[in-house]
């Protein structure tokens, strides 16, 4: 059923693209292609598996519930022995569509990006080592991991790459914005066009567009006032030591966006009214008015999608030569 109606929304995708009006800088959502089911459903066990965690109660969807847009709704995620995360979980919807993982770019892809919760002793604090074992000691494991990949072994890298197929297929398309796209003028009202309009004539498409509208570029958060946080996150000088790197992000996905609040990489601002306000002025020097804002977060909510709806894998029990949880640590 999944597959024909997959094959259903390729085709009609396929025949709305020549309805995209011309230069835009937005570009619909594709439906996801799933090449390989057996590998996504074993992606997809793990990534709802608690047992990857030393507590035996964090899961990948515990900070990307994809009941919830595919992140947590909290200023930052709650880790191991309720420990505060240091910054605010990105929705893991759409994540295929950044050109690197993370808010300071950190990982290349998804399947890096999936290795380190798994070990960060702020998060789910195992350890690979550990994890593996767990995965190991119960045969319906054993035997997915081999059926999918010709393997009698299981390691980290069948597991951070079965997470990540799984990922790739957690899109959100046919949004109205995307509907008004492909052709369909009634998608979408005439406020919500007008704030599209304001969207790209005072310049938040420099930053936030294609496909994801955003993900594929870092820049400077404050570029024309600063933004005061108390948040101790540099963003890419993090990584790099350069002054001129501090409070430099990978630009956030506007994809789904009334759905993943808080917002910025502090999860300071939960009203997307006000984080409009503030992005007009810190990025653009622009001073908005009350109903210019209202039109541009009218259009910000258009862009929420078809969210991914399946059934909740059934996890393969544990046994007795399972390593046992340590959630009160």
């Amino acid at each position: 059923m999944r597959t024909l109606s997959l094959m259903a929304g390729l085709c009609l995708g396929a025949s709305a693209w020549a309805n995209v009006p011309a230069n835009e800088p937005v570009e619909p959502i594709a439906p996801a292609e799933i090449t390989d089911p057996a590998k996504v459903e074993l992606g997809k066990q793990l990534f709802f598996d608690p047992r990857l965690s030393r507590s035996g109660f964090i899961s990948c969807n515990s900070c990307h519930n994809l009941s919830m847009g595919g992140s947590d709704n909290l200023p930052s995620s709650i880790g191991h022995n309720w420990q505060q995360g240091p910054i605010n979980s990105p929705t893991v919807l759409n994540s295929s569509l950044n050109l690197a993982q993370f808010w300071d770019g950190r990982a290349a892809d998804l399947k890096e990006q999936a290795a380190g919760p798994i070990a960060n002793p702020m998060e789910m604090a195992f350890t690979h080592i550990l994890a593996i074992d767990v995965l190991r000691s119960i045969p319906q494991y054993r035997e997915s991991f081999k059926a999918v990949y010709k393997t009698d072994e299981i390691t980290l890298d069948e597991v951070t790459d079965a997470i990540a197929e799984f990922e790739k297929t957690l899109v959100t398309p046919n949004s109205r914005f995307d509907l008004w796209l492909k052709g369909d003028q009634q998608a979408i009202t005439q406020t919500e066009l007008e704030g599209y309009e304001l969207f790209k004539s005072i310049g938040c498409v420099a930053c936030h567009n294609g496909p994801a509208l955003g993900g594929n570029s870092f820049q400077k958060m404050g570029l024309v006032e600063p933004y005061e946080t108390s948040n101790p996150a540099e963003g890419v000088a993090g990584l790099t030591g350069k002054d001129a790197d501090r409070f430099k992000f990978k630009v956030p996905t506007l994809r789904n966006v009334e759905l993943t609040y808080p917002y910025f990489h502090d999860g300071a601002y939960w009203k997307l009214e006000e984080s409009v306000d503030i992005m007009a002025r810190l990025q653009l020097g622009r001073q908005l008015s009350e109903g210019e804002i209202g039109k541009i977060t009218a259009f910000l909510k258009t862009l929420t999608g078809e969210q991914p709806s399946f059934a909740l894998p059934i996890l393969p029990p544990s046994n007795n030569d399972t390593p046992r949880p340590q959630p009160f640590e």
